[in-house]
């Protein structure tokens, strides 16, 4: 059964380490298009740059002709600039003319007022070229235009590409983070329901095999007072493999009483425990009534009563039930007067596999914590510990039932 649970951890960390691969290989993919795409901006930015400084000759060489000069060539270069936003500003700042522009305007004054608007923006953004329409007299400093223009839409669009894409990588490593933890406790709550269900086959024979003893010997001896306690014990067992044998199975809750599950804990340990542990227990008079598996319950209660005894290493000391009221809910408290737990463990004790025990596989407090919150829609922590004083574990079970 070990083996098997070992090729099964093997087999699922093979498949986490692929899929982390697979991440991180999404991830240098994004980044390299990250990269590809911003020099490819860059590289459009410059293009249309060059563009707009063939446009502005253009304007300049439009606005230096006279009758006599072709204007062909000049108005083609002119008109074909059909994605480009432009203004052509005077040296006053009032605009001449202005094209590809998505202005919404109810006249044309309003338009070149927002042109004027935009075009300002952009030339303190330095997005002009300026072109001296009186070349031969150098002092005529304030003959000139100034071409503003802006980014096409598909360079813009082109900019904002890397954010989104961006967004998707994270988006996607959000969702295989999300899909990695999920498939680990998958994972995990299969290797849970296999453990269990092979160890209730393993313990089903030889637990057959010893009621058939008890019988044999039953009527062999029929009045040795050793034969009852065996026979409660093998059916103790009957009830720990039948308790397994339902992990990975939804349990059907019932009403049952508090005060009644704890005692059979008291009184099971009470018989199984060194002279030295005192248990003692803490009730209300009035039966306190929520919804249980008392079966797997009573377990829960169990494990954490024996990892008391543990904790004292057999007595002296003292393990106290304390059950309580609450708004809405019931609390079950189990304090012993052992060892106590160090801070730095606290966080670790519901984790599969930890341990502070020579021996054993650090599953108790797992299970406990998986039949409270998950069958029993609970809550299960330490609520205090102490280094030599002992530890204090509080359990609080919804009340949807009147006693």
């Amino acid at each position: 059964m070990l083996l098997r649970y070992l090729n099964v951890m093997q087999w699922t960390d093979r498949i986490r380490q692929v899929k982390i691969l697979l991440v991180v290989a999404a991830i240098v993919i994004a980044v390299a298009s990250l990269v590809v795409s911003h020099f490819l901006t860059k590289d459009l930015e410059a293009e249309e740059r060059n563009k707009m400084e063939v446009w502005a000759e253009a304007m300049r060489s439009l606005n230096k002709a006279d009758e006599n000069t072709d204007l062909s060539l000049v108005l083609k270069v002119l008109n074909e600039n059909n994605t480009i936003p432009v203004i052509v500003m005077d040296s006053n700042g009032n605009v001449s003319e202005f094209r590809n522009l998505n202005i919404s305007a109810d006249n044309y004054d309003d338009s070149l007022r927002v042109a004027s608007d935009i075009g300002k923006r952009l030339k303190a953004s330095g997005r002009d070229i300026r072109i001296n329409l009186n070349t031969d007299d150098p002092a005529a400093r304030d003959d000139y235009i100034d071409v503003v223009y802006d980014d096409s839409l598909m360079l813009k669009r082109l900019a904002i590409y890397p954010f989104v894409q961006l967004g998707v990588v994270m988006l996607f490593v959000v969702i295989a983070i999300f899909a990695l933890l999920t498939s680990k406790r998958a994972e995990q709550n299969k290797v849970w329901v296999g453990l269990s269900k092979e160890t209730a086959h393993q313990l089903g024979t030889p637990i057959s095999s010893l009621m058939a003893w008890i019988e044999i010997l039953k009527e062999s001896y029929p009045d040795d007072s050793l034969i009852p306690e065996m026979e409660k014990d093998v059916k103790r067992l009957q009830l720990i493999a039948d308790r397994f044998s339902k992990i990975g199975s939804l349990p059907e809750p019932v009403p049952s009483s508090l005060n009644e599950v704890l005692g059979h804990v008291i009184e099971y340990m009470d018989r199984r425990t060194s002279k030295k542990v005192r248990m003692v227990k803490d009730f209300p008079d009035h039966d306190i009534i929520v919804n249980l598996n008392a079966s797997l319950f009573e377990w829960v209660i169990e494990n954490l009563s024996k990892n008391a005894v543990d904790a004292m290493g057999g007595g002296p000391g003292t393990i106290t039930l304390r059950v309580e009221e609450a708004p809405g809910k019931a609390v079950i408290e189990v304090s012993d007067t052992g060892k106590g737990i160090r801070k730095k463990d606290i966080s670790n004790v519901f984790r599969p596999g930890f341990t502070t025990k020579k021996r054993g596989w650090g599953l108790g407090l797992s299970l406990a914590k998986r039949i409270v919150e998950e069958y029993h829609k609970g809550k299960i922590f330490v609520k205090s510990s102490e280094v030599g004083k002992g530890t204090t574990f509080r359990i609080e079970l919804k009340r949807d039932v009147k006693a």
